[in-house]
Order: structure tokens, then sequence, then C-alpha cells
């Protein structure tokens, strides 16, 4: 998700209207939304040593085969033997721990070191956001690095560790880009999704089902760039092309990592292992810069000025904030969560449209509002612990230490690449009951909010802030934000909908196949 933060957000007058709804008048209120910019790091300490663990000391299960061999080996299973939640959860039965030595995608000849120590359980999982113990440096995409050539030769925000001079500049660059236009926000998201419905209904009506990833990516591009940016693609020489270039763009980067179900020859001997020429997309890559160049002058205007940041190197971060982290991050999030909310059935929509428009009747659309819908913020973050959007989180270890499962102790070589897949840590049972299960009330209360130090899709845990002396998403609060008008705006329309649902390289492919407008 974007690296970016909100730290005032105010909404402005703004009114939503339905064909079957009165006009809601949203008063003005302010959003806040926390994050820690301090211009000075923390003081520099030695690191306390460590507490002996009182639970038993054990050798890393596992190994990492015949070097060549071995990695390709795993990454057969990982992409067409086992497939990727087998993968784990066989070697979880195998070594009889969470965890464990392993092999990650893609391995020779693009990634030449794949060991890794897999920490697969809510417990071990949360060293990985230990900025004292591990770093961060070019690990976003994880054993390997995407050619900087896809990004105009920088190392954008992601792949920066905090302790690179550079993190903090470009960190503070993402809190400006949100905050610079965040009256705009709400009201442009409000405009974009209301689009969006009405020309689904439209497609249903017409074919009796609609395609929601095609829609939602649209919605995504022209909301991100409405708000953030104050254009309008669709009237600018980027035209409806956006969402296509920045699909393309993404694959040239994580296409080591992906199985878009190609033959297994074509598909294994070609995309991950070999890399795709960076120069077949650089004609459409330089289209998606220019409308950016172009249209954000205030926000290169203070990277320049105000942080020392080139407007060039701002401007290829703002594209990676901006289309890989948070265009990424809702295309694949939202349907995610629609399908999680579709398949709980008509009696959570029922009570997500009652509880959402109950609240809304007095001031419209606003932060207050959507405060006092506890079901409705339980739902979003039910979504982020079920299926985070980013599954994957790597860190190298700094130095020795000791890494805890919940029934063993394990040490850690400086050097080391440690691996979390997130879908086990945030389904673990030893933490979260039914944890297999989408439970739409699981973080209503005070036991509820407690549970939420688990949720950890945002590179750290969600009752907490990012700063820029870490590697938490410092949006974190404006995708919560986001995902929460998704719901309000979705059952402020209708009662209820049906979905089919099929598998995606990204997310899920979801399908619409009945709207029921509200009645309410």
């Amino acid at each position: 998700m974007a690296a970016s933060s909100l730290s005032c957000f105010s909404t402005t007058n703004f009114q939503l209207s339905s064909q079957t709804k009165p006009a809601l008048l949203v008063a003005p209120q302010r959003l806040i939304i926390t994050a820690t910019v301090s211009e000075k790091p923390p003081p520099s300490q030695p690191a306390p040593p460590e507490k002996p663990s009182k639970l038993p000391i054990r050798k890393i299960p596992g190994d990492y085969g015949v070097p060549l061999i071995g990695p390709w080996r795993d990454r057969q299973d990982y992409f067409y033997n086992q497939g990727r939640d087998e993968f784990f959860k066989s070697r979880i039965q195998k070594y009889q721990s969470t965890v464990y030595r392993t092999n990650m995608p893609p391995g020779p000849f693009i990634s030449f070191r794949p060991n890794v120590v897999a920490l697969l359980d809510g417990k071990s999982f949360p060293a990985l956001f230990d900025t004292e113990k591990v770093e961060k440096r070019d690990l976003f995409t994880g054993t390997f690095m995407p050619s900087t050539d896809l990004t105009g030769g920088y190392r954008t925000l992601s792949y920066l560790d905090p302790s690179e001079p550079n993190h903090a500049k470009l960190k503070k660059l993402m809190f400006f880009m949100l905050s610079y236009r965040r009256d705009h926000v709400i009201p442009e998201f409000h405009t974009t999704y209301f689009e969006m419905f009405e020309a689904l209904e439209a497609e249903i009506a017409a074919k009796g089902k609609a395609g929601l990833n095609a829609a939602n990516d649209a919605a995504s591009f022209n909301f991100l760039a409405r708000s953030f940016y104050g254009v309008n693609p669709n009237e600018s020489k980027l035209g409806a092309d956006g969402p296509t270039i920045i699909g393309k763009w993404v694959l040239f980067q994580l296409h080591p990592l992906l199985s878009l179900g190609l033959p297994r020859p074509i598909e294994d001997g070609l995309l991950h292992t070999f890399r795709l020429p960076p120069f077949l997309i650089k004609k459409d890559y330089n289209r998606l810069y220019d409308f950016f160049f172009q249209n954000s002058t205030p926000i290169l205007d203070h990277a320049e000025t105000t942080l020392g940041v080139a407007r060039d190197e701002a401007c290829h971060n703002l594209v990676f904030a901006t289309c890989f982290n948070t265009f990424g991050g809702m295309k694949i999030f939202f349907p995610n969560m629609l399908k999680w909310v579709g398949r709980a059935g008509a009696k959570l929509h029922l009570d997500l449209a009652r509880e959402i428009r109950s609240a809304v009747k007095s001031g419209g659309v606003g932060m207050a509002a959507m405060e006092s819908m506890p079901l409705m913020k339980s739902v979003v973050y039910e979504a982020l612990r079920i299926e985070p959007p980013v599954p994957a989180q790597y860190a190298k270890a700094k130095r020795d230490f000791v890494v805890e499962s919940h029934d063993a102790a394990f040490p850690i070589k400086e050097g080391e690449m440690l691996y979390g897949y997130q879908p086990l840590a945030t389904k673990d049972p030893k933490i979260f009951y039914r944890a297999e299960e989408f439970v739409p009330e699981r973080f209503i209360g005070e036991e509820g909010e407690k549970l939420l130090k688990h949720v950890l899709w945002s590179n750290g845990p969600e009752n907490e802030s990012p700063t820029v002396h870490n590697k938490q998403c410092a949006g974190k609060d404006f995708v919560v934000l986001v995902s929460r008008l998704l719901l309000v705006e979705f059952f402020l329309r209708y009662d209820s909908f049906e979905i089919a649902v099929a598998a995606s390289p990204l997310g899920s492919a979801v399908t619409v196949t009945s709207l029921k407008r509200a009645t309410f």
C-alpha cells in the first residue's frame, strides 16, 4: 500500500445521492490519522541484551537442498505440485515446526540466494518488523529485486531501509502527497464509486452479470488521480489507459512470483527463470510518468524545496506509491473484501445496511459516523486479517538473535534471510478462534480490539502507527479509510448482492450476479 500518511484529514460538504434515498449532507469534520514524522531519529543506543528465552532452544529444521536443484524443486512445489498454501503447510507437518528453512521463488537464474528461514505463526512473524534486529534494504519483493530501469533508475521508497538517509525524506514526501489534498478524498471517492455502481447495474441489466475487477480497477485509478492530483485521467492524454499500463508495468516487476495459468514449460521456463527486459515497457511507463509529472507540481515543489529531493526522483516515487502500492492494494483488496462479505450472506448484508444507514442519518457520511459503525469497522479488519493484500514479508538479520514460536526458540544468525507468509500468521489458531473462518464481528468490543495487534497487513501491527524510522505502511490509516468508505457507499445503495468467484493471479476474480437496491 502507499507509503503515505494523513496527519490531519478534513472532509468537505458534499452530497450522497441515490435513486432510492434522499441526499445526505456531510457536516465539516476532521479526521486524525496518527503518524510520527519527527525530524530527529531516536537516540542511538546499543541494543539491550536479550532476555533468555523460557522456551526450549531448537535448531531450525529443514534444509536448502543441492544448489540450483534444491531451489528449482521448491519452486516446482510452490507453483505447481502443491500450490502456495500447501507448500508451507506440508513442511510445517513434516518438521513439526512453524519455523524452518526452505527456498523461496524465483531462485536461479533470477535469484541466486533463495535460502530463507520461514516464520509461519503469529508469534514469530513480528520479528520481521523489528528494525533493531533486521533490515529491509532491497527486500520489498523478496529474494530478488526488479531492475531500477523500471523506476527511472531509482530505488524507490519501498526498497529503502530506515537506516538509509533517503528513506525519511521520501516517506515524508508520501505523507505530504496525501495531506495536500485531504479535503478531496471522501467526495471524490463518492463520485467515482457512484459512477462505478451505475455502470455495474447497467451491465447486469444488459448481460445478467458484471465483472467487478475491471470496473474497480478503473474506479480506483480515477479516484486516486482525482483526489491526490486533482485531474480526471480520462480528460488527459493518458485517457482510460492507466490501469492497463500499470498492469503491464507491475507484471514486469512481479512475473517471477506469479502463476498466470500458462503451460508450465512456458511460464516456469521463461517467466520464473529469466527477467523480462525493461525496454519493452519503457514507452508505456513514460506515458504514466508524464501524466504524474504534469499533474503533481505542488508535490514536486515540496519535494525539491523542502525535502531536498530531485523532482525526477520524487515523481518516480509518486508513480510507484500511487500505482504499485495504493492502486495495487485497492485492485487486490476491494474485490477480496466484497468476496468475503458476499459469501457471508444476506444477514450480514442487512446488519451492515442497518448500521450504516442509521449512523449517517443525522450527519451524513463523515468520520464521526464511520467511527460509530462497529460492525462495519470489524468487517474491514477481518478481511485484512483473513486475506491480506500483501501476503509476503522479508527481512535480513542485522545481528544474531533468537526468534520464538509458540513452542520453541530458534537462533537466527547475522545475514540470514527471514520470510513470513502472512496468511498463516494471521490465521494462527493459537491466537484467533475459528481462525480459518470469516467472522464479521471478530474485532467488536474491548476483547476484539485487543486482537488488532495481530492484524499485520501493513508491515506492522494494526494498533501501532507508521513513523519515518520504521517500515510500517505510512498509508495504513488511509487504506482502512477507503476500505470503510467502500462498504459505506455500497450498503447505502444496496440491501444485498450475490457474486461468483474465480481464481486470479492477483487476488480473486469477482463477478457480480445480483444487486438488490436499498428498500429502507
